[in-house]
């Protein structure tokens, strides 16, 4: 089996690469949406996608640091809303709920964190574990609107709540350290 252009495995080929490793349904690398909520192929990872998903969003919050809260704040709305389409699509293209393998949520919510943080890797670093770290662990309530609110929501808000923990404690953190 070779590998194609699109991800899908072929007759005749060569050991599977990262990204034919999960069980994707052919033609999803060929689907925009699905290519989206897999953050671009970082949620393919063998291990740990979200800590991968959320490392792509690093040269995006990087980007955007300069900008005007407003801005960056919109920016991150808009990017919430499109990630419940695009979350949504991808989970009934797969047929479960909040698949491993869609990071479009890490990288928002990585974003929440980022928010009028200090601009530097200190930052950039602390921002990144805080968010790994809640994300992971789902503090009140996370969890339980994590189990109860199912679809692209449910896999957006998860995601951006850990966001707004790890917001507060970089703020926090910030602030003592100043």
């Amino acid at each position: 089996m070779t590998t194609s252009p699109a991800g899908e495995r072929e007759s005749g080929a060569a050991p599977p690469s990262t990204i034919d490793r999960w069980p994707f349904p052919p033609g999803i690398w060929r689907d925009p949406r699905c290519v989206l909520a897999f953050g671009f192929g970082a949620g393919a990872a063998s291990r740990a996608p979200g800590t991968v998903g959320t490392l792509m969003a690093v040269p995006l919050y990087v980007a955007m640091a300069a900008l005007p809260a407003a801005w960056y704040a919109a920016i991150v709305a808009a990017l919430f809303v499109i990630g419940i389409w695009v979350c949504a699509h991808t989970e009934r293209r797969l047929g479960t709920h909040d698949h491993p393998g869609i990071v479009w949520d890490e990288i928002v919510g990585y974003l929440v964190t980022m928010f009028l943080a200090p601009v530097g890797w200190l930052s950039v670093l602390g921002g990144f574990l805080l968010f790994r770290l809640f994300d992971i662990w789902k503090p009140f309530p996370i969890r339980v609107l994590e189990r109860r609110i199912r679809g692209g929501l449910g896999t957006m808000l998860d995601d951006m709540l850990a966001g707004l923990y790890g917001f507060a404690a970089l703020q926090l953190g910030t602030h003592l350290l100043s």
